[in-house]
């Protein structure tokens, strides 16, 4: 695309004569135009009186095709005077490339550009740096996202340049063959990502496409290999600013913030120097195995990094007795406890080849992505992150040991083929001998690994009111302790996973589920929802009758088949939107509970709503066929996902069907109307919406001859 670029600006600019040269910067003065780029140039010359004309005529034509331009006419004084103070210019002129006109204009431009950046190098590279963490607080880091943008996310094209413009200041070097090979990846990946979308997010759908292009086995390869060049660029950047930002300005010491004093102690043979976490002089390397573990809790609870050169002398240290020393695990705990600091010098270690030695099972989390709406990264960023989020919850649990390395483990089965719980904790039961752990806490960390999708499951789609539920979950973690540690397991997990995952409404659940458990195990009998007043006294009376507070509706009446259709079925007809529902049954009667609103407008005549019950309840027929007219004055997103269906069991409660659509009006009365028709009975169901899915689950009971797949069909059927 470029060279296409290129001949037509050529051919546009003509025979304009001499002192006036076009000139490409960005994308085109890299040569990495993608179909989606703007044409970013620069129009030089020496003070011609005709350069507006010469403008006119060359952008106009631009213009009319329809192309995105970025475009500039100066001097070469004038630019190299505002590349002095916008950084943006001085970033742009230091890709200059000549495309067509006086060739020494522009190579006179450069040459001035070059000098004054190489001048101003002090005061820049600080800029850079600054430049480089908001980008990354914005934009996250490449090799661990789901969606990353492979531009502007750490270890992504604009990192490369980065690296391009610090080495322009020759306070570093240009990046070698391993940096070239990821950005040609990158650029590979982006240029297909635009032929049909005009973005560089990579986004779900698109990977199995890109995948099949670039040929890679499925996407799956296509996200290890990005993630993989990712992280061999943000390395790079990583270690060229600590090497160059001290060295321009003495009062710092890389993006990390100031310098610390000199070789100031932090354990045994591990020292701070300017900033950063390195070996004394006198450290025992060859007789310590324990080194590595000791100078990776000191940099996490530092919040400091470690260059490349410490973790090659680690390197030369003896490997790790089996089981690990009691020094080791110690240190390695202690690492984990530094929360959200110890990320960053994980990941370096990890980077430095010195994680998989002690931890083999690793390998196969690495870069490993985790394709759905969720999960925001890699399994193994995902480990650490949950570690950190654990670290916050340690005051909590009687053992904050056991829960850091739960937190860690959790899904380490997954990457591996089977069910990854399953994998997981045969893992374990290897991992947490060989770590050094006591029996009894390796049989309590392979719990935390067999149990950590329990309680988040049973709290979110199991009906928390009947007793046999709850003793079951009692039964299944055994203890207050192993309780206390499963509940902040999953909380940590949740908040590591991504936003969609944890919410007021969940942690509530999860807290009436946990203390129900807990009184079960203190041998008393499981305590039943906590009801208001206004909810016991419509249950109690045992007659139709709906109460609206705000956004809350509560709908009681005598309990039968299909209740929960018709309930959702009148709401969807009323143009009401739900948001969430629970249902429960006390003794004959039944107690739906929805936060709803108008789809548009106000809300609707509550005695109308009343009325329309009363009927649809007593003759249900028809209302399917009504909801949907209502529906049909609301399309579906035309890039909707399709609807899925699940069987969950688990052997807490009776039969769970987890059902995924993309919300509408009338969804949830479509998939309950077809479980009542295809011979499921709805025992209870939690229903809510996350973004623009619906993530309903219902407990059912299959009635007469009814089978799984009939069910789980009739509500595909029902969902189009």
């Amino acid at each position: 695309m470029t060279g296409d670029a290129e001949r037509w600006l050529t051919a546009l600019l003509g025979d304009a004569g001499p002192g006036v040269a076009l000139a490409g910067v960005g994308s085109l003065g890299r040569a990495e135009l993608a179909p989606g780029s703007d044409l970013d140039v620069v129009l030089v010359h020496e003070g011609r009186e005709d350069i507006a004309a010469l403008a006119e005529a060359l952008w106009y034509p631009i213009w009319d095709a329809g192309v995105a331009l970025d475009h500039s006419v100066r001097t070469p004084a004038e630019a190299v005077a505002l590349g002095r103070t916008d950084l943006k210019t001085a970033l742009g002129l230091l890709d200059i490339r000549h495309i067509a006109g006086d060739a020494e204009l522009t190579a006179a431009l450069r040459t001035a550009h070059l000098a004054q950046w190489r001048a101003d190098a002090p005061r820049r590279l600080p800029e850079l740096a600054a430049e480089f963490r908001a980008r990354l607080d914005r934009a996250g880091e490449l090799a661990f996202l789901l969606e990353p943008d492979l531009k502007e996310a750490r270890g992504g094209l604009r990192d490369v340049q980065l690296l391009w413009q610090v080495a322009a200041s020759q306070r570093a070097d240009r990046p070698g063959p391993a940096v070239d090979a990821a950005r040609s990846l990158l650029l590979d990946v982006r240029g297909e990502l635009h032929k049909r979308r005009g973005t560089d997010r990579l986004t779900l759908q698109e990977q199995d496409r890109v995948a099949a292009e670039l040929s890679y086995p499925d996407a799956d390869a296509l996200m290890a290999a990005v993630s993989a060049a990712a992280r061999s660029i943000a390395f790079e950047v990583g270690e060229t600013f600590r090497r160059v930002i001290p060295a321009a300005d003495p009062g710092r010491r890389g993006i990390f913030g100031r310098r610390g004093a000199a070789r100031v102690p932090l354990a045994e043979g591990v020292v701070v120097r300017n900033g950063e976490v390195v070996l004394a002089q006198n450290a025992a390397v060859a007789a310590d195995p324990v080194l590595g573990l000791r100078v990776l809790a000191a940099a996490a609870r530092a919040g400091l990094p470690v260059p490349v050169s410490t973790w090659d002398r680690v390197r030369s240290a003896p490997p790790m007795p089996q089981p690990w020393p009691a020094p080791a695990l110690a240190a390695f705990v202690d690492t984990l406890s530094a929360g959200p600091a110890a990320v960053p010098v994980i990941e370096s270690f990890d980077q430095a080849g010195l994680l998989v030695p002690l931890l083999p099972e690793w390998e196969h989390t690495r870069s490993r992505p985790q394709r759905n709406a969720y999960h925001r990264f890699t399994v193994d960023r995902h480990l650490l992150e949950a570690a950190a989020q654990a670290a916050q919850l340690t005051r909590r649990v009687a053992r904050p040991d056991l829960l850091l390395l739960g937190a860690l483990l959790h899904d380490i089965g997954k990457g591996l083929p089977g069910d990854h719980t399953e994998i997981g904790v045969e893992l374990v039961e290897q991992i947490a001998p060989r770590m050094g752990l006591a029996p009894t806490d390796a049989a309590t960390l392979v719990t935390l690994v067999r149990h950590h999708l329990l309680l988040a499951d049973v709290a979110q789609r199991r009906d928390l009111d009947d007793p046999a539920t709850i003793t079951a979950v009692a039964d299944a973690v055994g203890s207050r302790e192993n309780l206390d540690l499963l509940a902040a397991l999953t909380e940590a997990d949740a908040l590591a996973t991504g936003p969609a995952a944890w919410s007021s409404w969940k942690q509530r659940l999860l807290r009436i589920l946990t203390a129900r458990v807990t009184a079960v195990l203190a041998g008393e009998p499981p305590p039943v929802t906590e009801l208001d007043a206004r909810q016991r006294a419509m249950l109690a009376a045992g007659e139709l009758a709906i109460d609206v507070q705000g956004e809350q509706i509560d709908v009681v009446c005598r309990d039968r088949p299909g209740v929960l259709a018709v309930v959702s079925g009148v709401l969807a007809l009323h143009r009401l939107e739900i948001r969430s529902l629970t249902s429960l049954s006390q003794q004959d009667n039944a107690l739906l509970s929805a936060l709803a609103h108008p789809r548009y407008g106000s809300g609707p005549d509550w005695s109308v709503v009343r009325t329309d019950l009363e009927h649809y309840l007593e003759e249900p027929a028809g209302l399917t066929a009504m909801v949907g007219l209502r529906a049909e004055a609301y399309p579906m997103p035309p890039h909707a996902q399709p609807a899925s269906v699940r069987w969950i069991e688990d052997g807490v409660t009776e039969l769970v069907l987890e059902v995924r659509a993309p919300d509408g009006l009338g969804v949830l009365h479509r998939i309950a109307a077809a479980i009542t028709r295809a011979g499921g009975g709805v025992h209870s169901a939690r229903c809510q919406t996350i973004g623009a899915d619906v993530v309903d689950s219902f407990t059912v009971r299959l009635l007469g001859d009814a089978t799984r797949d009939q069910v789980g069909g009739a509500v595909l059927a029902a969902l189009g």
